[in-house]
């Protein structure tokens, strides 16, 4: 387990964890740890609750506490905006998401309190998962891609990769790095920690962290001239005028989209003008696997009577 982690947690989940089978300890997923309730750990995408004298070890409130005094470096204002989110990146690019009271500010959340649900989740780069899609996303230049897939699937994983291949380049492909800007509104992408990305993306990067995916856009376009922008998650009407905007400014797009197919996002009035337009000349479709990133299916934009794809 990554020292990074282990840091966080209290003495009594540390020892429970280290208990573990060794193999089991480096598939770790999440870390759960809900308040009067059995730890959770998820290894391969199953749980496992780690027991104490025979007995599902219950968190108590001081375990709790413990975590967020670790988070917040016992500085709990500090922390104001990240907890406005409801997650918290560490050193290592890890995420810890929170649960508790919100407390609310003329309708918008304004943080959290009463914190009694910790998920952290394990970040783990998976360097050359991208690999094999070169030949379907670089056709002399990068191709504007949508990567489609449901939750768990590895998109952000994928996406992440493509954007360190895009920034270090392939000499022996004959393709140069190029210039990456990469808005990543969840911290999931980069994983920054005070503004530097945890993850290996190559030298040629640029990072908005923590900015909503429209602003951001707009931003590197005006101020990093990046050739492509990665960003993670599109789905509102407001993420299409940006995306068109982009690619207006001869700026390159590889984003994701939740949904299972093409033709369900097709079902989505932002998302169906972006399709039918031939806005993107690639579709990367995944399928759920004990890996991340693994492909069901890769579809080229093709024009049929001015609908587009199929």
């Amino acid at each position: 387990m990554k020292p990074e982690i282990m840091a966080v947690l209290p003495e009594s989940i540390r020892t429970l964890i280290k208990s573990m089978p060794s193999s089991l300890i480096d598939k770790v997923e999440e870390i759960r740890v809900r308040v009067g309730r059995p730890l959770e750990v998820i290894a391969e995408g199953r749980p496992f609750y780690p027991e104490n004298d025979n007995h599902m070890y219950r968190i108590r409130p001081e375990d709790g506490q413990f975590i967020l005094n670790q988070l917040s470096h016992y500085s709990f204002y500090a922390f104001e905006e990240e907890l406005k989110r409801g997650y918290i990146t560490i050193r290592g690019g890890h995420r810890v998401g929170l649960s508790g009271k919100v407390i609310l500010e003329k309708g918008q959340v304004k943080t959290l309190k009463e914190i009694s649900s910790y998920n952290i989740r394990v970040a783990r780069q998976t360097i050359g998962v991208a690999d094999k899609l070169i030949s379907q996303i670089f056709e002399k230049e990068w191709l504007n891609t949508l990567i489609i897939g449901p939750p768990q699937t590895g998109k952000t994983t994928l996406l992440r990769d493509i954007a360190r291949l895009i920034s270090e380049g392939d000499r022996k492909k004959g393709i140069q790095p190029l210039k990456v800007g990469i808005v990543d509104e969840r911290s999931e992408i980069a994983a920054s920690v005070k503004g530097v990305p945890q993850h290996r993306l190559g030298d040629r990067v640029d990072v908005l962290d923590g900015c909503p995916k429209v602003e951001g856009m707009m931003m590197l376009i005006r101020t990093m001239s990046p050739d492509v922008i990665i960003v993670d998650e599109i789905g509102r009407e407001e993420d299409r005028i940006a995306i068109e905007e982009a690619m207006y400014a001869g700026v390159k797009v590889i984003t994701t989209a939740h949904g299972h197919s093409v033709h369900d996002l097709k079902r989505r009035p932002a998302l169906k003008g972006l399709i039918e337009l031939g806005v993107f000349e690639r579709f990367i479709e995944l399928t759920k696997s004990t890996k991340p990133g693994v492909i069901r299916r890769v579809e080229r934009f093709q024009w049929q009577e001015g609908r587009g794809i199929r």
